[in-house]
């Protein structure tokens, strides 16, 4: 290839609405170009990195006896609606209707479909286990696209679906699959990848793991512990109080608190820290606007995805009315009528006594609230979230450190929630009808390509490891204006063509200081410059992108070197 016919342009100015590193290189290196609110298209750089990246994918799902095979883009709505999912998604989830007013979905994800692929197939045990995978282009219709192609509407995904007869067997293979994820990320460029236990969200089931790539730019806040191995997804991570009730408590007391109306401003009032107050968040749910109220620790915040999961249906921040029967910034668990509220105690409120809270009247709150004493037996629930320093749930050392982090895969033991709902059965060897159990395992190309990008760049563009640029090799022609230079530096592009090396030349009639910098931002990890200088004394000069490396060479073994460097980088 060479440079000159290369579509896309390359530019110096990085854009005004780029906050990520990873989307302002891949914009101005000519990557990809954005068609809509996290929609884009690709160019060829961009295309022969994902192109690779799905190579490697299949050569390690093939390598545990997966089976590719293809599910549509888009599917009937009867299909989601056999499973429960066409209701329960919310608008992420793009619902249309064809010419025929027939109600339709552009797939978000494929379990559905994969059931229905198989359902018919597998009906004897025989048949079990096996695992099906694709790679195939998705929708989901995010609230928030954001960092290019971190987190986009449209994307390229491979998504695994394994089935099998017993618990044991899933997790014979849900292991198989989580040692070839770590192949394919170390492949891929980024063996730095850790594991970390999620929530199953939307997809259901009981183990799932997330694969994050640590970074500050990341959008998941995952709980470390530095003690152990304990590493888990704020979504999923239990967050453990230790609470002693020392001293005497006190008698509940009402006190006057005007213009009072958060848990920072009440305790300075009362002079106490927030850990001895007890505050409300409330909720209401998606479906019936019905009002949660949640009390917590004051120094505590609530984790949706528990609070979601607990009550088994979406929540929304609620909008308090004047006849709703909550005072805004005055709720307490005292007196509060809990035939009218969905009410619940998270477990940081466990043991504890004299708290500070809300009197549910205007400009009142109460001091020396004691749980069991005032409000009788209740349910402790964990729903907050974990917090930096907090109790790991594994060692149980106050141990846990709070960082930022970019899934780039997952893996899911979903169990049999979706052979149940949509009829996939199979005999038994005693001639029984069982459901096959299943799991689920899924990769963002685009998402992966981009996650390499952020680990690996300078100020000047991707630094992309050998086994996903673009290409491999970058020859630089320094002066296509003189005849030796020019000579040179079209013999050795040809000769790597010829040996099927995969190289793209510029030999553009430009500034050095230019051509280097759109080598810069392609990546390409040897670069070969062809100059006049260099060729009075015979040699080219070779280079790394990561600039671990830079020599010169005869021109004769230019060939033999790159293709050493290239083998040794490709290991």
């Amino acid at each position: 290839m060479k440079i000159d016919k290369l579509a896309g342009e390359r530019f110096k100015e990085k854009p005004s609405d780029c906050v990520i590193d990873s989307h302002a290189l891949m914009l101005r290196g000519g990557y990809m170009k954005g068609v809509a609110n996290g929609i884009y298209s690709s160019f060829m750089p961009l295309r022969r990195i994902t192109r690779k990246i799905e190579n490697i994918i299949r050569e390690e799902m093939d390598a545990i006896d997966g089976q590719e095979v293809q599910f549509p883009v888009v599917m009937p709505a009867s299909l989601w609606s056999e499973s429960g999912r066409y209701e329960s998604i919310g608008s992420e989830l793009m619902r249309i209707k064809d010419r025929n007013d027939t109600p339709m979905v552009l797939g978000m994800t494929h379990e559905e479909a994969a059931v229905q692929l198989v359902r018919e197939y597998a009906n004897s045990y025989t048949k079990y286990p096996f695992m099906i995978y694709q790679v195939q282009t998705k929708f989901r219709d995010e609230a928030r696209p954001r960092g290019g192609l971190i987190r986009v509407r449209e994307f390229t995904m491979k998504d695994a679906y394994s089935f099998h007869t017993s618990q044991e067997d899933l997790e014979r293979y849900y292991d198989i699959c989580y040692k070839a994820y770590e192949r394919i990320f170390a492949r891929a460029g980024i063996p730095e990848v850790i594991t970390v236990a999620s929530d199953s969200g939307m997809m259901g089931g009981s183990i799932s793991h997330e694969y994050m790539l640590l970074s500050p730019v990341g959008e998941d806040s995952i709980a470390v512990c530095s003690e152990c191995d304990y590493r888990a997804n704020m979504e999923a991570a239990e967050s453990i109080i230790e609470n002693k009730i020392e001293g005497e408590s006190n008698e509940l007391e009402l006190v006057y608190t005007p213009d009072i109306h958060t848990i920072e401003d009440i305790c300075n009032f009362l002079k106490t820290p927030l850990e001895e107050s007890c505050k409300a968040v409330v909720y209401q749910k998606n479906m019936t606007d019905e009002y949660v109220v949640i009390f917590v620790r004051g120094d505590l915040d609530i984790n949706e995805t528990k609070l979601t999961n607990y009550l088994g249906e979406a929540v929304h921040p609620a909008v308090i009315t004047e006849d709703c029967g909550l005072f805004a910034g005055f709720i307490g668990p005292y007196n509060l009528d809990k035939e009218k509220f969905t009410v619940l105690f998270d477990k940081s409120l466990e043991n504890t006594h004299n708290l500070s809270c809300g009197a549910n009247q205007l400009d009142h709150h109460y001091k020396g609230l004691k749980i069991s004493r005032d409000i009788g037996d209740v349910e402790y629930i964990d729903l907050a979230k974990i917090k930096e320093g907090g109790i790991c749930p594994k060692c149980g050392k106050h141990s846990i450190s709070i960082s930022r982090g970019i899934e780039v895969g997952n893996i899911f033991q979903l169990g049999t929630k979706y052979t149940k709902s949509m009829g996939m059965q199979y005999l038994d060897s005693e001639g029984n009808l069982q459901y096959p159990i299943m799991g689920c395992y899924g990769i963002g190309v685009g998402r992966l390509a981009a996650s390499v990008c952020e680990a690996h760049h300078d100020e000047y563009g991707p630094i992309w490891p050998m086994s996903i640029a673009p290409w491999h090799v970058q020859i630089c022609c320094l002066r296509a204006d003189d005849e030796e230079c020019r000579g040179v530096s079209d013999d050795l592009y040809q000769k790597m063509l010829d040996d099927r090396m995969e190289v793209i030349y510029d030999d553009r009639n430009i500034r050095p200081g230019a051509m280097f910098s759109d080598a810069d931002l392609l990546g390409v990890p040897v670069r070969v410059i062809v100059s006049p200088r260099n060729l009075k004394e015979g040699v080219c000069e070779i280079v790394t992108r990561d600039k671990s490396v830079s020599i010169k060479v005869e021109v004769e073994k230019v060939i033999d070197t790159v293709k050493e460097m290239i083998a040794e980088r490709l290991k």
